[in-house]
């Protein structure tokens, strides 16, 4: 099997998701505060090291301590909505996809049906009706108000598969139904349900966001949305308490920016049409030397008359004898 040459955009995204993964995961292990803990006044300015690197927020507490407990708690949102979405959605698609018929035609007009009622609608409704939103009720709201899209784009992706020569021969080998979508049908989907599920973290991720920067985040804890909804209601633009509001804005641009660049990079990856036009490109020739024309065949390779140079000079040929 050839290898696939990574371009550097991918190990760039690479790099970024890596990072976010380490500030999510072992951030609070590094700086070992409290996010609840009060360690100073209003807005107290960055100073030093360790947990007043960022400053205070509006209670007092630390900035930086709060941001990494924030970016671990909206990855685990993102990755639980994330794969609840995704598992929805891919179910839907497949079934819809492989079987067609009635059963697509129901399906597919549920998902219509989905995907015309606004999404962010159906959210803050859902997290209004709840009585305590903790991360996982959280993740299961977004994720199954989600998983439309996905579920038309698989569904796309699987009426294709559905008229290839070798489902017919594992049908008439006798595969059943679920193993026929499990071992012939969903191979051929993996990429596509790889890059969309990175969506789905990141609109997961910002969708979270919105509802905490709206009043309606997880209870109890702290998100980057929580920490951008407190800073905006106790005045930080107003009073220029920058280090209350940037982190965490910097922190959501950046998981975005990252996800979306690796779902980009992944598309070159598992497209080869794209893997082929890069090569071409970066393989096409530039500006050489015009060869000379080429004599044409049939023809002897030296006259006997004279011959006329590319100034007019009239040129001899010269034969052997008189070399001599």
């Amino acid at each position: 099997m050839k290898a696939v040459n990574l371009s550097p955009r991918f190990w760039v995204a690479f790099g970024l998701v890596v990072f976010v993964l380490l500030v999510g995961v072992l951030g609070p292990f590094i700086v070992r505060t409290d996010p609840d803990a009060v360690i100073g006044g209003l807005y107290d300015k960055p100073h030093g090291f360790g947990q007043f690197m960022l400053g205070t927020d509006n209670e007092g507490q630390s900035v930086i301590a709060n941001l990494v407990y924030g970016t671990r708690t909206s990855l685990i949102v993102g990755l639980l909505a994330g794969l609840l979405a995704s598992a929805i959605g891919l179910v839907i698609g497949i079934v819809a996809g492989y079987r067609g018929g009635v059963v697509d035609d129901i399906l597919s007009g549920f998902t219509n049906i989905a995907l015309a009622i606004p999404g962010i609608v159906v959210v803050i409704l859902l997290s209004i009706a709840l009585n305590s939103r903790s991360i996982f009720t959280l993740a299961l709201v977004i994720g199954v108000t989600s998983w439309p899209w996905m579920a038309r784009a698989v569904r796309a992706q699987a009426s294709s598969v559905r008229t290839r020569e070798h489902l017919d021969v594992a049908k008439l080998s006798g595969a059943g139904f679920l193993s026929i979508l499990m071992w012939d049908v969903l191979p051929y989907l993996l990429s596509y349900v790889a890059m969309a599920f990175v969506l789905q973290v990141s609109g997961a991720i910002l969708t979270e966001s919105a509802l905490s920067m709206l009043g309606l985040g997880p209870s109890g804890t702290v998100s980057l949305g929580i920490m951008l909804y407190w800073s905006l209601a106790w005045g930080s633009i107003r009073t220029g308490a920058w280090w209350a509001f940037i982190p965490p804005t910097v922190m959501l641009t950046l998981i975005a920016f990252s996800l979306l660049l690796l779902q980009s990079s992944l598309d070159e990856v598992f497209n080869p049409r794209l893997r082929r036009g890069k090569a071409a490109k970066r393989k096409k020739p530039g500006p050489g030397p015009v060869p000379e024309a080429a004599q044409p065949t049939g023809l002897p390779l030296a006259s006997t008359g004279p011959q006329t140079g590319g100034a007019g000079v009239v040129e001899t040929p010269v034969s052997v004898g008189d070399r001599r």
